[in-house]
């Protein structure tokens, strides 16, 4: 691929987070005080003294619906050089998941953030896994110090939405 096909196809991602359906939103294992839409909601995740933070350990599970089918592209998650992400585990279409099955499905594509990825780098995933999402499980197993404490400053989903039709907008055809 030419690198001038490569960014056509950047350009045409969108920052996914208008399409997240908020009322099914969940973080298991955040703290109530430090919770996940200080890093996900548009304001909060540019305020750099906000951030998501765990709270029994260092593990965190976060299910993301979407309110239309999107296809992920990339995915920036940022956070601090020792209580920052390390290992992301990303599913792609599972409800349900918490820690005591999280392990009993593999992940759709995995990540280990890079100290770049910390500071906003975006982590670009197996577009193919990722076509037909109609919601996202994010299940960050360990921070980089190993620390009990993992803290997320920002999420940020890219991609594009699927276009499809909409069957409650259809009418029927009268016979004539």
């Amino acid at each position: 691929m030419s690198a001038e096909s490569s960014s056509a196809i950047q350009r045409s991602q969108v920052d996914l987070l208008d399409f997240v359906n908020w009322s099914g939103v969940e973080c298991l294992n955040q703290s109530s005080s430090h919770s996940l839409s200080n890093a996900l909601k548009k304001g909060y995740r540019e305020d750099e003294s906000l951030n998501l933070e765990s709270d029994a350990d260092e593990q965190l599970l976060i299910y993301i619906p979407f309110t239309q089918v999107i296809k992920l592209h990339s995915i920036v998650i940022q956070g601090p050089e020792e209580e920052g992400p390390k290992t992301v585990k990303l599913f792609a279409n599972k409800e349900h998941m918490g820690f005591s099955n999280v392990n009993d499905y593999p992940p759709s594509d995995i990540a280990v953030l890079s100290e770049d990825n910390l500071k906003g780098k975006p982590v670009i995933l197996k577009y193919v896994k990722f076509q037909n999402v109609r919601s996202l499980t994010i299940f960050i197993e360990d921070n980089q110090s190993g620390s009990d404490i993992t803290k997320v400053q920002k999420i940020v989903l890219s991609g594009t939405t699927v276009d499809t039709t909409d069957m409650k907008g259809l009418k029927k055809i009268e016979d004539h």
